[in-house]
């Protein structure tokens, strides 16, 4: 834990309150954890991605503190809220390459590769893992944020428990079914399908 924590938790509420300084004040405190995260995230994506930790940072960063009614709650908290605005972008860069590749319109899959399989097509990976994930939340909200964390976020199951107030035993099976219920949903698709 960090001897900042305070000062970045303080920084968080009155940035929840309305305090536009308040964001000028808190990203040089957290722009280290933050491309660590961006990092993280990018270290999955495909080789000569265009998108590099610095910049996905500040796409992200400008989301949130210019969202009108930041709530971030703690810390941890607002680190799910920046994972998950990381995953929006990288969501939405996948998208639009997908469209760009196949000039705005779906093209047949080839029968001779998975579509779904990260190292042949990404983007379309990245798209099916998403969706799956929303369906997770929808279900279950702190499976989905387990996944969040330590997927996008890079982080241990103890890490996860002391941000969630949970035990780590708790975290394991949480990652475990989520884990399960992912590549069920990514290999097999939505049941109502």
């Amino acid at each position: 834990m960090d001897a900042r924590d305070p000062e970045v938790t303080r920084l968080l509420q009155d940035l929840s309150s309305g305090q536009e300084r308040a964001a000028d004040r808190l990203f040089p405190l957290i722009h280290r954890e933050l491309k660590e995260l961006a990092s993280h995230f990018l270290a999955g994506e495909r080789p000569g991605h265009t998108l590099q930790p610095t910049a996905l940072v500040h796409e992200a960063y400008l989301r949130l503190a210019g969202s009108e009614g930041l709530q971030a709650e703690s810390r941890g908290h607002f680190f799910r809220l920046a994972a998950r605005a990381m995953r929006r972008i990288l969501i939405d860069h996948a998208r639009a390459r997908t469209a760009a590749k196949r000039g705005g319109r779906l093209a047949p899959l080839s029968l001779d590769r998975d579509p779904l399989d990260p190292r042949t097509e990404p983007d379309l990976w990245l798209l099916a893992l998403d969706e799956a994930l929303e369906a997770l939340e929808r279900l279950d909200p702190r499976r989905a944020a387990v996944v969040e964390y330590r997927f996008y976020g890079g982080m241990g199951h103890a890490e996860i428990a002391r941000l969630l107030g949970l035990s780590v035993a708790t975290v394991e099976r949480d990652w475990a079914l989520a884990k399960a219920f992912l590549h069920r949903r990514v290999t097999d698709g939505p049941e109502d399908s």
